[in-house]
């Protein structure tokens, strides 16, 4: 009878031992998941807006300097919306507007622009950027003009001079500016000889300048973009009637209710934003030294 209690203790420990230890084994889970590779956060992709088509209408100059090819991808890339860009001269840019055929505009015509306002074309504006205007011509410099500070001067010296000029002619912010400059010198080149229309942009205007060895006049972003191409020199610079300004206008959707105005007060916000801001104070400075605009957004 003494040796059942002893059988008995036996197979106490034979059955404890094929019981496993819980306490490794949650040890050994919390080590695999305290050490699996966190998941990478999915990239925020932006929500498509209900109309994704929006119509740019703005100057050749912003075209033709290249900050159109940087700022409109960008964008794109962060609202969904996708740009069909119409770069022309300011006034057909306005006319656009005028007319409910563009639902953005990015122009450079301060008094014109304010016309458009005060006719209820406009709902919002804002400042976005400035260059300024130069007056460019070929190393020879008929009329003479190196060392003359004021751009009415100039112009009277090309007039007297009969030296030729190259105007857009196209009624583009450089057009209403140089318009602006011989009203002031009191002078009418129309008709003359020396005077020749392009009818064209800035940058064809400003070859057919180089071309034919003349004077113009330019905004400084598009003359600097392409003066690898042109045998042209800055003639006269920091004039303070020469500043040219940029605004962002949204067209006024009462006035045109099919317009995109989401997708315009969308660029309008884009283009003002501090970061965009910066893109445009930078822009140049790596390939020119310089920037082509400064940036004006409050």
């Amino acid at each position: 009878m003494k040796r059942i209690p002893s059988i008995l203790f036996l197979l106490a420990l034979l059955l404890n031992a094929c019981v496993p230890a819980a306490t490794p084994v949650a040890t050994e889970v919390s080590i695999i998941a305290t050490e699996a590779p966190a998941t990478e956060a999915p990239t925020e992709v932006p929500a498509a807006p209900a109309n994704p088509n929006l119509i740019l209408a703005t100057t050749t100059s912003t075209q033709d300097s290249g900050l159109l090819d940087v700022l409109i991808p960008l964008f794109e890339e962060k609202t969904g919306y996708t740009i069909q860009t119409v770069a022309v001269g300011t006034g057909q840019a306005l006319k656009m507007g005028e007319e409910g055929n563009a639902d953005v505009l990015l122009v450079h015509a301060p008094k014109s622009e304010e016309a458009f306002m005060e006719a209820g074309f406009g709902k919002d504006r804002a400042p976005v950027m400035h260059n300024d205007f130069i007056i460019v011509g070929p190393e020879s410099d008929p009329a003479q003009i190196k060392g003359t500070v004021s751009a009415i001067d100039v112009l009277k010296r090309i007039y007297n001079s009969g030296s030729l000029f190259i105007s857009r002619g196209d009624d583009s912010g450089t057009h209403k500016k140089e318009l602006e400059i011989w009203g002031k010198a009191e002078l009418d080149p129309k008709g003359q000889a020396w005077y020749l229309e392009s009818g064209q942009g800035m940058g064809a205007t400003l070859t057919i300048a180089s071309e034919k060895e003349a004077y113009t006049i330019t905004d400084r972003g598009t003359f600097l973009a392409q003066q690898e191409n042109l045998d042209l020199l800055i003639i006269l610079e920091g004039d303070p009637p020469l500043l040219n300004p940029y605004h962002v206008i949204t067209v006024n959707p009462q006035k045109w209710p099919n317009i995109n105005y989401d997708g315009a007060l969308a660029f309008y916000k884009f283009i003002t934003t501090p970061e965009i801001q910066k893109v445009i104070s930078e822009f140049g400075m790596l390939e020119y030294g310089q920037p082509l605009f400064f940036p004006d957004a409050p």
